[in-house]
C-alpha cells in the first residue's frame, strides 16, 4: 500500500511540535516521491544534519516505502526569516 500524505503528517505530528508543515507528493499522485517542508522547536540548537536524522528516524517505516524522500527543515526562527526574505 503506497505511503499517503496524511500518513506522513500523521507520523510527523506524532513525532514533532509542528509550527509549520508542507507535505508534496511528487509522483505524480502514485505515491514514491514526497517532499516535506517542516518547521518545529524541536530542532532549536541542531544541525541541518540532526535534524534530518531526527525526521529520518520518525519516519523510518513511511520512507522505507518510498523511492525518493526530500526534506527541509527549520526552526521558528529560521522559518521567519526564510519568509521575510521570500516575501
Amino acid at each position: 500500500m503506497p505511503v499517503t500524505v496524511k500518513d506522513l503528517e500523521q507520523a510527523i505530528r506524532a513525532a514533532f511540535p509542528v509550527s509549520h508543515l508542507d507535505i508534496e507528493d511528487q509522483s505524480s499522485g502514485c505515491g514514491s516521491s514526497y517532499a516535506i517542508f517542516l518547521v518545529s522547536e524541536a530542532f532549536e540548537g541542531k544541525s541541518t544534519l540532526a535534524r534530518h536524522r531526527l525526521i529520518n528516524q520518525a519516519l523510518k517505516q513511511e520512507i522505507s516505502q518510498l523511492h525518493a524522500f526530500s526534506q527541509k527543515s527549520f526552526t521558528p526562527a529560521q522559518y521567519a526569516a526564510y519568509e521575510a526574505k521570500s516575501g
